[in-house]
């Protein structure tokens, strides 16, 4: 069986009026596979994958966090 590649979900909480915005900017992004609007104690969830965990963290970390007007985000790794 292949091994699969890592997966991870990212929780996010943007600033009040840009979701949209933001949720656009996550769309064009190769590592995220979808990303949705959501309601709750965040406003956006995005299924993200990577070559490797070490590009995973990367990812998370270099692109997601560092979008115009995301205030914070909570990282999930699928096991």
């Amino acid at each position: 069986m292949p091994q699969e590649m890592p997966l991870a979900f990212v929780l996010i909480n943007a600033e009040i009026g840009s979701e949209a915005e933001i949720l656009k900017e996550l769309r064009k992004m190769e590592s995220v596979k979808e990303a949705y609007l959501v309601y709750g104690v965040y406003d956006i969830v995005a299924k993200v994958e990577a070559e490797t965990m070490e590009k995973l963290k990367e990812f998370t970390s270099f692109k997601v966090r560092r979008i115009n007007k995301v205030r914070s985000t909570l990282t999930m790794i699928v096991m």
